[in-house]
């Protein structure tokens, strides 16, 4: 196997970044809306993404933990879990066609637009696991939910958590937007048509697109069986409100007869 091998190594955490605070304590770092780019000491390039994401191209193990080490003091509230890691290889190799061979992007030359594309997809990615073990969690949690109904044939009264349920559904399917931005390319793709094609075969080798419409089939169906199980509290309240209206006029009713 001959040509240039590139390493990214990519981590998720649970917190989002904040791209203009992290910007004051990284000078040296290029600054876009969504992202902060720099060369740690050791040498390669770091990729901050506002979506909670670390990207290192070629860095090595010390030089990573190193820049972990120094985003935790930069974010003191930083959660010590990472949510996900993952590797990625690139082989550079003049005249080569881009493409994935056995699971590796063979490219014909690198280049910083190329380099982001790679970082950005392999980002994209570490996060999305992290909301596919939410969501999975939330589908589990609406089953069991749907369960109890199917079983004792009612809902509690209470709709307070099932509003809860759905707020928390709604929040997770604006951040998975937000995470992936699926409906509009990057910037630097207009640029480089290799760079196009980069993100292209990277999107379909990490399976983002269909990755991305499973978590919203599976959003959607929570959100709609939390809309019919808070439907079906919301009755049962009317039907005991009702109830207790009748039972205050017949109260009121044998009292006015008692008295008279």
């Amino acid at each position: 196997m001959t040509g240039v091998v590139h390493t990214f190594h990519a981590l998720a955490f649970v917190e989002n970044f904040s791209i203009k605070e992290l910007a004051a304590q990284y000078p040296e770092a290029r600054r876009t809306h969504a992202q902060l780019t720099f060369s740690p000491p050791g040498g390669g390039t770091a990729y901050l993404f506002a979506f909670g994401a670390l990207v290192f191209q070629d860095v090595g193990q010390a030089g990573r933990e190193g820049e972990i080490l120094r985003l935790r003091r930069t974010r003191p509230a930083l959660t010590n879990a990472q949510v996900s890691t993952d590797t990625f290889t690139v082989r550079e190799e003049a005249g080569a066609r881009i493409d994935v061979v056995a699971g590796t992007l063979v490219l014909d030359e690198m280049g910083p637009e190329r380099a982001a594309m790679v970082a950005l997809t392999v980002a994209q990615s570490v996060a999305m696991e992290y909301y596919e073990r939410i969501i999975d969690q939330m589908f589990g949690e609406t089953d069991t939910l749907v369960a109890r109904l199917e079983k004792t044939g009612t809902m509690p009264i209470s709709t307070r958590p099932l509003h809860r349920f759905i707020g928390a559904a709604i929040g997770a399917r604006s951040e998975v937007l937000s995470v992936l931005h699926m409906l509009d390319k990057p910037d630097a793709v207009w640029d480089d048509p290799g760079a196009e094609r980069v993100y292209e075969e990277m999107r379909s080798e990490l399976d983002l697109v269909d990755r991305y419409q499973a978590l919203e089939l599976k959003l959607r169906g929570v959100q709609e069986a939390l809309g019919l199980l808070t439907d079906i509290a919301r009755d049962r309240r009317l039907v005991l409100l009702e109830v207790s209206i009748v039972l205050l006029i017949v109260v009121e009713i044998v009292l006015t007869l008692v008295r008279h």
